[in-house]
């Protein structure tokens, strides 16, 4: 991600933190969000792993939660702007764990699934 694209964005985010209003819990069926070629799941737990063909894990999914790869910088940005929005503990500093009912909207958590398969696409065809 480019400077101007991380500029971009903290622009679009500038303001007060969203509030933490929904109740209801969003539901994520991988398998719809447009944009996302093959991938293989598998569970461990309760944590479902989704991997690019022959490749690193892009998403996991959880009961309420779930984790995808992102830049550093949009994972701050993310982080500052939204309570619900929290560091990866599966991607470490390198991705971002979101609470399901919290403050982002399906269309923007689908946007951060559809980025971390692009991102690890692009790590596992190195």
């Amino acid at each position: 991600m480019s400077d101007s694209d991380l500029q971009e964005v903290e622009e679009m985010m500038q303001g007060e933190k969203p509030s933490l209003g929904r109740t209801e819990e969003i539901t994520l069926d991988v398998a719809k969000v447009s944009g996302i070629g093959g991938y293989e799941s598998t569970k461990r737990g309760e944590d479902q792993l989704y991997n690019v063909p022959e490749g690193k894990v892009f998403l996991v999914m959880r009961p309420r939660t779930i984790e995808v790869r992102c830049d550093f910088k949009l994972g701050k940005v993310l982080r500052e702007k939204y309570e619900t929005v929290m560091e990866s503990r599966y991607f470490g500093r390198g991705g971002v764990e979101v609470v399901l009912s919290g403050q982002l909207e399906k269309a923007e958590i689908e946007d951060l699934v559809r980025l971390s398969y692009n991102l690890t696409k692009e790590l596992s065809d190195e």
